[in-house]
This record gives C-alpha cells, structure tokens and sequence, in this order.
C-alpha cells in the first residue's frame, strides 16, 4: 500500500500551484470541506488524514512511528515526495502546524510557504522561562485520566471547549471526526501532542511562514502565536478576531479569506 493510499490523500482544484492541507487532532481531512474551494479556484490541493485520524485510521496508526511528531513530519515528506512535489504551499492546522515546522525545517526545498493556524510548539507553561503555553501539567494530567475514564464523557466536555462556540450543529461535525478516532488511540496522540516541546527546533524554520491565530483560544492562547512569530525572522503574524481552536469549522469565510491573503502575500 502506498502513503497516498495509507493516509487516504485526495486531489482537488486546477490551479498551478500546489497547496498541502494538514488537519489537526480530533479532525480528518473533511475539516477543510467548507474552504476548500475557495483554495480550489487558485490552487492544486492535496490533503489527507493524519495517521490515527478518520474512516481507516486505526489501520495507518502504528505506535512505534507515531510516538512522536517527527514520525508524523516523516509521513508528510514521504507523501510529498511519492507525489513528486517540490515548492508546496502548505496550510496546516493545530498540531499539523508543528508538523509542517518539522517538515520544512528537515527538508526546506520542498516548501515555498508555510500559513499556520493555532499551531504551538509547547503546550506547558514553562516558570523558569516564562512561556505561557496555556496548560499546567497537574491539568493535563487530570484530562488524560477523564480520557481514561470516561471517553465519551471527556469528548462532552472537551469538543466545546475547544471550539469556543455553542452551534449543535458545528460541535456534532467536530464530534463526529473525534469519534472516529479509537479511543486508545486518542489518548495516546493527545498525550504524545500535549507532552511534546519543540520550541528548540522553531528557529531553525527558514520557510516564509504566515501565523494566524484567533483572539481567544482555550487550547493555544495568543501569548503562543506571538512567541512563534518572534523566534522565526520575516514571518508574519494575523490575529483573527475570531473565538475558537478551529476556525476553519465555526467561521469558514473568515479563514479562507485569511488564507489565501497570506498564500497571496
């Protein structure tokens, strides 16, 4: 079976240029349905899901690979380069946007732009040096037994949450993705996601790289896209006035015109 075929990665729009679309936890590549095609009217898009993640995710799911990030950024680069490409604009989403980091910090040639959205490189509060990532170990470590606990009851709490608004209808799409992820299988990408620190490797990002970050999120605050910005020379940093950890789901028209004004820029 090919990567392609392993991370069910599909093709749309007729442009010239080639944009990669990278989801992020709780997600699969359906997240992307409401802009893609405004990105489809400029771009050749690829997508795909994330191993773990959407109708054959437990299947593309292997422990030893996906323990961390860079087993992640490895399946990005392998499908881009299955796929023969080279100068990928890419879009990625939550920890998708630490996995693009990754990526073109490991292979810079194969990325010309790089627009993240709610990405973080630390999810922990850090006294010593005081980065704010947003969380406190004792609060995560109470996530993770709920998770344990009680998947379903978690998932109640957690998916409006972190999507900052109260429409039925948006929280059902998102559950939907969410459950589609075994639960063993969440946890151990939530806890591998949560834990990590990549906050050395950020600077060695030499991508053109475009952040944009809504005013108010409860899983990655501000203080975070802010940090970013700072560590990687030329990037540029929109804060959208917007509520949320996945705008692209609650408010699809502000994202895609984000989007593409940085893709454009």
């Amino acid at each position: 079976m090919t990567i392609s075929q392993r991370l069910q990665a599909t093709w749309s729009g007729n442009g010239e240029r080639v944009l990669a679309l990278s989801h992020g936890f709780g997600s699969d590549q359906t997240a992307w349905n409401q802009i893609r095609p405004a990105l489809d009217a400029g771009f050749r898009v690829l997508s795909y899901n994330l191993a773990g993640c959407g109708d054959e995710g437990a299947s593309s799911y292997k422990p030893e690979v996906h323990g961390s990030l860079f087993g992640y950024a490895d399946e990005l680069l392998a499908l881009l380069d299955e796929q023969g490409l080279q100068k990928v604009s890419y879009v990625g989403h939550s920890v998708s946007g630490m996995i693009g980091m990754i990526a073109a910090s490991a292979r810079p040639e194969l990325f010309e732009r790089l627009v993240l959205l709610q990405p973080s490189p630390c999810y922990l509060n850090d006294a010593v040096t005081g980065y704010v990532g947003g969380f406190q170990q004792g609060d995560l470590d109470a996530l993770y037994a709920a998770m344990a606990t009680n998947y379903q009851s978690w998932a109640a709490g957690f998916v409006p949450m972190v999507m900052g608004v109260d429409d039925a209808h948006v929280l059902a799409r998102f559950s939907e993705t969410l459950f589609k992820i075994r639960p063993d299988i969440a946890r151990h990408i939530l806890r591998m996601i949560f834990q990590s620190d990549h906050r050395d490797l950020v600077p060695r990002v030499i991508t053109p790289t475009h952040f944009l970050h809504s005013r108010k999120d409860a899983a990655v605050p501000v203080d975070v896209a802010q940090w970013l910005h700072a560590q990687i020379p030329g990037s540029v940093l929109e804060i959208l006035e917007l509520e949320g950890h996945l705008p692209h789901l609650t408010q699809p028209a502000v994202v895609a015109n984000a989007v593409l004004r940085h893709l454009a820029a």
